[in-house]
């Protein structure tokens, strides 16, 4: 199988026309550990970097030395030398939200939708807010212009598309037809809007009332018609910032690990990528296992662990007493044969010492073939992907004995991503 084109990382990291990187993927893969190595190693190489990460487990905070991270960007301290900076926030969607609506709204009319039920369940659990959110707010962080780069970590979600399709669904839902006919009473007025309404979603108005209350209704209608004169800027402003990520200065790293099901979707991902006209950077190919005794192999390992346990080609005493017992008289040994097995020196316990040597040695031994076989499951693995993408360039790093918890541990992360290559481990 081709080896294939290896991702530079440095040199993306440098181009001063880089603007924003997406690290995207599905859950579970490394892609925040990855967005905030991405944004020290830049920092270090003199970029003024933001990370924004939409992480729930706010491993970012404690892995960059913060108390904690909220809708802010956060200077982070000792980064490197130079001019470098890096900052990092985590995305809140219900604060960005209320942002977009303190912003387009006159005071009383922002206190009131803020207040509605209906707005607090849209705007904290809705499906999709979370990625329209952080879509809005790479775009309001593009708009300030106080970094050259911009590193976004995606929404983790059972399918990477997410992250492409949610903030069109959102978008569709508040700019769609349900939403023009709930405005319809409002626009009309008094009781001829009711009677339009009850004409036209009698029978939708009582099925959502039988499921979901009779309050419903009313909630939804008191938020429609104070945003009403919002709903065009939330499609127009997805739009924007979707036109944004085709642009020149973004790149998308797809990250995964070398599992099957992971690569599978990174596959689909760099295929959607493509068809959305969006530019790939290339793939990142976390926690690779790799040996540096990899010329022994797991069928060598596993065999000679064997004759170990089982007193094989290692044990000569019965040689010995063979010779013995048939009457012949032993050759006087080499000076090689003698400094192999030196003479015994009656002490106790070498038997028993070298027993113990022997089982130690065949326990490394059969751990040294598990990990040969994992080597060449992830080899399969990810020769399938090379096969289906030749194209795509990949930088491998090399899975690490624990999780990274702070800045140094970042800082590895990063030499490795930009070696592009596993290490013998």
């Amino acid at each position: 199988m081709d080896t294939p084109p290896r991702l530079a990382v440095d040199r993306l990291l440098d181009d001063p026309e880089t603007r924003i990187i997406v690290c995207c993927g599905a859950g579970g893969v490394g892609k925040t550990t990855t967005a905030a190595a991405l944004g020290v190693r830049a920092a270090g190489r003199g970029r003024k970097a933001v990370v924004l990460t939409i992480d729930p487990a706010r491993r970012l905070a404690q892995s960059m030395g913060i108390d904690s991270l909220d809708n802010t960007p956060r200077k982070v301290a000792t980064v490197g030398a130079g001019d470098g900076e890096l900052h990092a926030m985590m995305l809140d969607m219900k604060r960005t939200f209320d942002e977009i609506v303190e912003a387009h709204a006159d005071g009383e009319r922002a206190r009131a939708i803020l207040a509605n039920p209906f707005y607090q369940s849209l705007s904290a659990g809705f499906a999709g807010t979370q990625e329209y959110m952080a879509m809005e707010k790479l775009g309001q962080l593009r708009a300030r212009d106080d970094w050259d780069l911009i590193i976004v970590d995606t929404p983790p979600s059972r399918s990477a598309l997410d992250f492409l399709d949610a903030p069109k669904r959102l978008g569709s839902f508040l700019d769609g037809k349900f939403i023009r006919v709930l405005m319809a009473p409002a626009k009309v007025g008094g009781r001829a809007g009711m009677k339009f309404l009850n004409v036209g979603m009698s029978m939708m108005t009582g099925t959502l009332s039988k499921l979901m209350g009779a309050s419903l209704l009313k909630d939804v209608q008191t938020f429609v018609a104070a945003m009403d004169t919002m709903f065009g800027g939330f499609r127009t402003r997805a739009d924007a910032t979707f036109r944004l990520l085709q642009a020149p200065g973004t790149a998308f790293l797809v990250v995964a690990a070398p599992e099957p099901d992971a690569l599978r979707e990174a596959a689909y991902f760099v295929e959607r990528l493509a068809s959305e006209r969006m530019p790939l950077a290339g793939l990142v190919l976390n926690r690779v296992h790799g040996s540096g005794a990899d010329q022994l192999s797991a069928e060598r390992a596993l065999a000679a662990a064997e004759n170990l346990e089982e007193g094989g080609i290692v044990d000569q005493e019965s040689g010995k007493a063979g010779l013995r017992d048939s009457g012949a008289e032993p050759s006087e040994p080499t000076e090689t044969a003698r400094t192999a097995n030196p003479p015994e020196t009656g002490s106790p316990g070498t038997e028993g010492d070298t027993a113990v040597v022997d089982r130690i040695t065949a326990g490394l031994l059969r751990l040294h073939a598990e990990r040969m076989q994992v080597i060449a499951r992830e080899q399969r693995t990810r020769d399938r992907f090379t096969s289906l993408h030749p194209e795509v360039a990949v930088a491998e790093v090399a899975a690490l004995p624990g999780d990274v918890h702070d800045l140094a541990g970042l800082r590895a992360i990063g030499e490795r991503l930009a070696a592009g290559v596993p290490a013998g481990a």
